[in-house]
């Protein structure tokens, strides 16, 4: 009776994957209670069918298959298959590479309609057994029922390989048992009973080994690589919670898998390979490969609504575009059908033995949750609302500790000749992770949730580096060292959170009799699963992906309509989807050290080593001009809800340390991964000597947010709101991709690492500052090539405060940091640094020293930016609040306090600074409405062939700036280490010498440091740092290691230097010919004290200006100040009307430039220029009044009618400038005042030159290069540039000059031959021609010259000089220049003045020292002859004219 139940069951499931076998014989063995099948061959077709995966089966069979029923104990002892050595071998279907080729597999090669139609057969059989008409008595049911629950499955030796080029991945899992089990998951004979109405199976998976290898192209195996997974074992638990005791389908499926130890290997030859597979999951996921050919397509598409079986619940339409258009590809429904598809797919098996025997009458919903959309009378219907049938399926994967080691790998032969090669593998770096967590939670179409959550993660250095030991075991490093890389806590502390409410958690619902609650509305699991939560539960890295659709309506969705512009979330009664990840990084501490970076960039340039064609490549967008318009009741409903997906990253406690480089041999690396080269072993590898103490730079930063949101359907909705007249701002708005980026509580500093391992605390460069970015860009432009006005990318910069503080050694320090990265010293090995350099930066606190050195801050504040794009133009805008500067000079030991100078300050108002006399009004603080330091908005149009449009736009304002020249930034910049007494011959860190990256350096030329070279000529070293006369033989004529052919000749440098000259004159008329330009420059006020000027405390930090005044009134001993007040700058093209320097982006001016030439003449003014002096005892002195100019620049230009094909522009280049009058006042004061500045000055600079300062400032020093000949030619040509570089066209003065230079251009012969005037007025040959006029006029200049006169006390001298109506003019031709200078009378007379009579008297000869004049007049005195001459008379020779007359 039994027999003829049982048998058809077991026979259905082996005959639905087994070829060629005969039921009878099956039939006969059964009965027998054992079946033994040897050499089987697998139905591949099916299998395709049932996995539904974009594979195809190459081969698939099995050794042996057992079958065992125990007819006589069938109530109490299980069914036993047992599959002994199953093998299959499957590729990438042929169309999801390759659209056009036909498949190579004859299962893959049959019709889309028969595959779909088979698709639903074995379904179909299986379903039609249980419902014959002679069901069995009630007893016969549940014993089926306990035999299909108990049946054991045994599976020894299963293998599989993935094949695809020259990859070999296989799979090898010695043995897999599924069994039944009671409630505390031991092996037992269950069956479902109430109250629990629960199954539970466990899956035993022994010595799973993944290996992964590279075959030629005969598809043999050279070399085999080591395993990336060796005999890992690994435990599955299923859960299934039924509704009643005849539920078909279980309620509940939980299937959790836990490995205890999780450890891959990798070697540099399978990292491609591995990226290779990743690349394919990820492609496989975004939809990227089809799984069906073209041809295809559209019969599949007839069939789908029908037999597909989608258990998502997608709609259909969405499928059919996906397949037609390849563009809609939504990443949400490809993983929700993956895992479900996986699960109906894999666990089919085990829902089989579920009691899914007798029918209940629920076949029919059955069919409805396996068919979703069936299709009736040609209507297609919608999948009914969500009903309990619907299974809520849970998959989890635990793993508690896991590492991915990297390896190299090198060819090792055998002793023997014959003996083949062997490949030896060498580990370098391990990444390990504690608790990991993947948990996916899903229920039909509404729902899906993935969760994934690291504990701890940890990343080391092994082994050793491109020759380079640095951890070995010989070294005896501890572990801290080898650790670069940690992220959140480790389970010894964390506990076993990472298994919370899991199968394998004790505390759990199930193992507790207890029916588990999900959490499956959108809303409700944002609450629960917060950021906080997952990080209190992880520590390391939280990830919660939600995934919803809601449906609107339960109408059905009416007839099947063709695919228009409008997709699903365009229709009124369709979906509504959103899509939230949510990532969350817990603590990092990244320790970038020499070891580290070598490690991380040679697995880079490895998994860079490879020539695999990617899967997919971007599509071009392409417009359909047979759009269909929507219509309005569809964009209500789109501006009603727009599906997109956000994506927040937050990481939490960052901290980046980069030490010096203990050895660099970046050089041999970074070409590599930047594809110039191939990979080459370095010739010379240093010893490795590890640097204790090392210095390091550090970053932290509180947290970054990261907020990213896209439209879920870009290319529909962008088609289909492009297509509307006016779309509304909202959606406009979901047409963009929109990015935030806040970052809080970033800092820099300087840290030591000391010889014990620990780092010493945090000596701040950057304080703590917060900066905010946002983008958003266009998707899909192409379909807005007709709409201009919509922008295609726009950014806005945020910067409220910035300050950066370092004293001259820490900045030395930095700097040797940075060369020891960006320089090789030629060996590799580090070059050092200077103790007496570590012991200033890193000295103790509290400790204080005799004369500590200055620190210098500056600040600036509240920095806007934005940036538009678009399809015409890109503009710029934004402002800058303000800019400050001070040195600090910490106080001593003897009380002295902390003196604050204040260096810059921007804005400052500096509208009265221009005269002396604001010393003596009252002045008011700077206020905190201040406007803007800079603010400026440019906009420059797009370079388009096919359209003629307007010339760029430059708008800038510049708000007065005051700046203290002090002494102490001397001090500051000069300041230099003590040297310590052990090691005299040492020179300070930051004149250790630049080397070209490549070329070997001398002994004698690397600085000593902690670790010195073997070999140290001392005289030669301190030559080098003290001589700069040496120093230069060292570093510019010695050739280091270049070739001969590399030092280039002088012509060749004279040459090389017009080409560059003629393409940044180029450049410059490129950006200047239609340019409408206006700039305001406020006054500058530059301070130039003869001793430092700190900053009082009752005036407010920073104010320069008050700071001065302060010092004026209230200090007898000010120093003497010498004030340069630069003058106020306004430049204005032709035509144009003044606008807000800060417009909203983009803006239109009133009057655009659209041909060359006609944003000239510009119209220059400068105003306000002064210089006076300040000396003690609140004295003030004039050296240059104000004054001021206004000039006109004006550009013509046209191209040459020259032969030669690159010929140029010529340029006729017009400078009028008007000046007011010029009034210079000079005293003895001042002049003592003059020289000690200028002494102190020049000393200083020619300090600086010696050591090289500015020298070493500059990144990789240049090759040597043969010095230019100085000349007179060269130098006017030299001084011709800045005129011709600022120049456009038009302006027409009628000047006879300027007509006769018009008449030599368009006249005079192009000629290759080159003369002297040629080469001062011809910028290359092919450059054109620059003709220069210029005209200056200057009514007057006045000099005065005031002395104590030596025979008379309280008397002074004076002698005034003046020159009236000035002009000169410079006319540059081709063969001739030109200059005319013309003077209109030229005075020269003295007096004698009297501070206390307050009165002057001529001096002697009438006060006349010198009277010329062009003309006769009556300022001009005669002399008389000396024989008329009054002997009594005062005026010895000269005579006023009145007495003449």
């Amino acid at each position: 009776m039994l027999e003829s139940y049982v048998t058809p069951l077991l026979m259905s499931y082996v005959d639905r994957y087994i070829k060629n076998l005969k039921p009878s014989d099956l039939q006969l063995s059964l009965w027998g209670g054992d079946v033994v099948l040897s050499k089987l061959e697998l139905k591949l077709d099916v299998l395709e069918q049932e996995l539904k995966l974009p594979f195809t089966f190459l081969s698939g069979h099995i050794h042996e298959l057992r079958i065992h029923v125990p007819w006589t104990k069938l109530g109490s002892e299980p069914v036993v298959i047992t599959i002994n050595t199953m093998e299959c071998i499957l590729k990438l279907k042929d169309g999801a590479q390759d659209d056009h080729e036909s498949c190579g597999s004859s299962s893959t090669s049959r019709s889309a309609t028969e595959s779909v139609k088979s698709l639903a057969k074995p379904r179909r059989i299986h379903q039609a057994a249980p419902s014959d008409p002679d069901l069995p008595p009630g007893y016969v049911q549940s014993l089926i029922r306990r035999v299909v629950n108990n049946v054991n499955i045994v599976v020894n030796n299963l293998i599989l390989k993935y094949v695809e080029d020259d990859i070999v991945l296989s799979v090898n899992i010695t043995s897999a048992e599924c069994y039944t089990v009671d409630e505390f998951w031991d092996r037992a004979f269950m069956d479902i009973s109430a109250p629990d109405l629960v199954l539970r199976k466990v899956i035993n998976f022994s010595d799973c080994t993944v290996c992964l290898d590279k075959r030629n192209a005969s598809g043999k195996i050279e070399f085999y690589q080591d395993p990336l997974l060796y005999k890992c074992s690994f435990r599955t638990r299923l859960h299934f919670t039924y509704d009643n005791i005849n539920s078909k389908i279980p309620s509940v499926i939980k299937i959790q898998t836990l490995v205890e130890s999780l450890k891959l290997s990798i070697t540099d030859q399978q990292l491609p390979m591995f990226i290779r597979i990743m690349e394919l999951g990820i492609a496989l996921y975004y939809g990227e490969i089809g799984t069906q050919k073209e041809g295809e397509t559209e019969e599949m598409c007839s069939h789908s609504r029908e037999t597909v079986v989608n258990i998502t619940g997608v709609e259909s339409e969405a499928d059919v575009q996906s397949l037609h258009t390849g563009q809609y590809q939504n990443p949400e429904l490809y993983l929700q059908q993956g895992n479900e598809e996986d699960n109906q797919s894999w666990v089919s098996w085990a829902w089989s033995f579920v009691p899914a025997i007798v029918s209940t009458g629920e076949d029919d919903q059955e069919e409805g949750l396996y068919y979703p959309q069936t299709e009736e009378d040609g209507q297609t219907r919608s999948p009914r609302h969500h009903t309990p049938k619907d299974p809520i399926v849970s998959i989890g994967f635990y793993c508690t500790k896991a590492s991915v080691t990297f390896k190299l790998t090198e060819m090792q032969a055998e002793s023997s000749y014959y003996s083949p090669q062997k490949v030896k593998s060498r580990e370098v770096l391990c990444l390990e992770q504690e608790g990991i967590t993947i948990e996916v939670l899903m229920m039909g179409e509404p729902f899906f949730d993935c969760q994934i959550g690291f504990v701890g993660c940890r990343a080391l250095c092994l082994k050793g580096i491109m020759g380079v030991k640095d951890f070995e075991e010989n070294m005896n490093r501890c572990e801290e060292d080898a650790i670069f890389f940690t992220c959140g806590e480790n389970l010894s502390s964390k506990g076993m959170t990472y298994l919370t409410n899991s199968l394998f958690d004790y505390r759990s619902p199930e193992n507790n009799g207890v029916r588990a609650e999900f959490i499956l509305d959108a809303n409700h699991h944002k609450e629960t699963y917060t950021e906080i939560a997952g990080m209190q539960r992880f520590g390391a890295f939280y990830m919660d992906y939600l995934y919803t659709m809601e449906n609107n309506s339960g109408k059905d969705t009416g007839g099947q309509q063709e695919f228009s512009v409008m997709n699903k979330e365009d229709d009124p009664t369709g979906v509504q989807e959103t899509s939230v990840k949510r990532l969350v990084v817990g603590p990092l501490d990244i320790r970038l050290h020499s070891s580290a970076v070598h490690r991380i960039l040679k697995m880079v340039a490895c998994g860079l080593d490879h020539e695999y064609e990617p899967y997919s490549s971007p599509k071009p967008d392409t417009i359909d001009d047979d759009r269909v318009l929507p219509s309005p009741e569809e964009v209500v409903a789109l501006e009603e809800f727009i599906p997109t997906r956000l994506t927040c990253v937050t990481v939490i406690k960052i901290a980046i340390t980069i030490p010096m480089a203990e050895f660099n041999l970046l050089d041999s690396l970074l070409p590599v991964i930047l594809g110039q080269k191939t990979f080459t072993t370095p010739m010379n590898v240093p010893v490795f000597q590890q640097v204790r103490p090392l210095p390091a730079i550090r970053f932290q930063v509180d947290k970054v947010n990261l907020e990213h949101s896209v439209p879920m359907y870009a290319p529909e909705l962008v088609s289909t709101v492009s297509s509307l007249s006016q779309p509304s701002d909202n959606l406009l708005h979901h047409c963009y991709a929109h990015c935030y980026l806040k970052v809080f509580g970033f800092q820099a500093g300087l840290t030591c690492l000391g010889s014990d391992g620990s780092f010493l605390p945090l000596f701040p460069i950057v304080p703590s500052f917060s900066t905010a970015l946002y983008a958003k860009l266009l998707r899909h432009p192409v379909y807005w090539t007709k709409r201009p006005f919509v922008p295609i990318t726009e950014c806005i910069f945020e910067l409220p405060n910035f300050t950066i503080q370092a004293t001259r050694a820490q900045t030395l320090l930095l700097q040797a940091i940075c060369q020891s990265w960006t320089h090789n010293m030629g060996n590799g090995a580090s070059p050092g640094v200077n103790e007496a350099l570590l012991s200033e930066v890193y000295k103790a606190s509290g400790v204080k020293s005799q004369n500590p050195p200055p620190t210098l801050e500056g600040s600036i504040q509240n920095v806007e930016l934005k940036y538009c794009s678009k399809s015409l133009v890109k503009c710029a805008s934004g402002t800058v609040g303000s800019i400050k500067l001070c040195a600090k000079a910490p106080g001593t030991n003897e009380g002295v306090k902390e003196k604050l100078v204040p260096l810059i300050q921007g804005p400052s108002d500096t509208k009265e600074l221009h005269l002396s006399k604001w010393l003596n009004e009252s002045r008011k603080p700077e206020s905190l409405l201040a406007p803007d330091l800079l603010a400026f908005s440019v906009q420059v149009p797009q370079q388009m062939e096919d359209c003629r449009n307007s010339g760029a736009v430059l708008l800038a304002s510049v708000q007065g700036i005051a700046i203290n020249v002090d002494p102490i930034f001397c001090t500051w910049l000069l300041h230099q280490p003590q040297k310590g007494s052990s090691r005299p011959s040492q020179q300070p860190a930051g004149a250790v010498p630049l080397v070209l990256p490549g070329t070997k350096k001398k002994e004698d030329d690397v600085s000593i440091g902690s670790t010195p070279l073997v070999k140290q000529p001392s005289n030669q070293a301190s030559d080098y740092a003290s001589s700069p006369i040496k120093t230069k033989t060292v570093t510019e004529s010695r050739p280091l290691s270049l070739p001969m052919k590399v030092m280039p000749r002088t012509s060749e440098s004279w040459s090389s230097s017009e080409e560059k000259m003629k393409e940044f004159i180029g450049l410059v008329w490129d950006a200047v010919k239609r340019l409408t330009l206006q700039l305001e420059l406020q006054s500058c006020c530059v301070f130039f004290p003869n001793d430092s000027l700190p900053s009082p405390s009752t005036i407010v930090s920073g104010d320069i200006p008050g700071t001065v005044r302060s010092w004026y009134h209230n200090q007898a001993s000010m120093p003497g100040t010498l004030v340069v007040c630069l003058p106020q700058i306004s430049v204005m093209s032709a035509g144009h009307k003044y606008m807000e320097p800060l417009q909203e982006i983009p803006f239109v001016v009133s009057r655009p430039v659209l041909e060359e030439g006609d944003a000239f003449p510009w119209t220059v003014s400068v105003g306000q220029f002064s210089v006076y002096t300040l000396l003690g005892q609140q004295r003030s002195f004039s050296l240059l009044e104000p004054m001021g100019c206004t000039s006109t620049l004006a550009v013509t230009s046209h191209k040459l009618q020259a032969s030669a094909p690159d010929a140029r522009h010529s340029f006729i280049v017009c400078l009028h400038v008007d000046l007011e009058s010029l009034h210079i006042k000079c005293s003895n004061q001042q002049v003592q005042l003059l020289y000690e500045l200028f002494h102190s000055w020049s000393t200083t600079w020619s300090r600086i030159q010696k050591r090289g300062i500015l020298r070493q400032a500059s990144g990789f020093p240049e090759p040597p290069m043969g010095a230019a000949p100085s000349s007179p030619v060269r130098s006017s040509a030299g001084t011709a540039l800045p005129d011709t570089s600022t120049c456009s066209p038009s302006a027409d003065f009628g000047s006879p000059t300027e007509g006769d230079s018009l008449q030599t251009v368009d006249d005079s012969p192009f000629s290759d031959a080159v003369t002297l005037e040629q080469k001062t007025s011809n910028i290359g040959g092919a450059s054109g021609r620059v003709s220069l006029w210029m005209q200056w006029m200057l009514p007057k200049v006045t000099m005065k010259l005031f002395a104590p006169d030596p025979a008379t006390k309280g008397t002074e001298i004076c002698v005034i000089s003046e020159l009236e109506d000035l002009s000169a003019s410079v006319d540059v031709q081709d063969v001739y220049t030109k200059i005319k200078c013309k003077v209109g009378s030229f005075n020269i007379d003295h007096y004698k003045s009297s501070p206390e009579e307050g009165q002057r008297s001529l001096g002697k000869f009438g006060g006349v020292l010198l009277s010329c004049t062009d003309k006769l007049n009556r300022r001009t005195l005669l002399v008389r002859p000396v024989s008329k001459q009054d002997p009594f008379s005062h005026f010895s020779g000269f005579f006023p004219p009145v007495r003449i007359q």
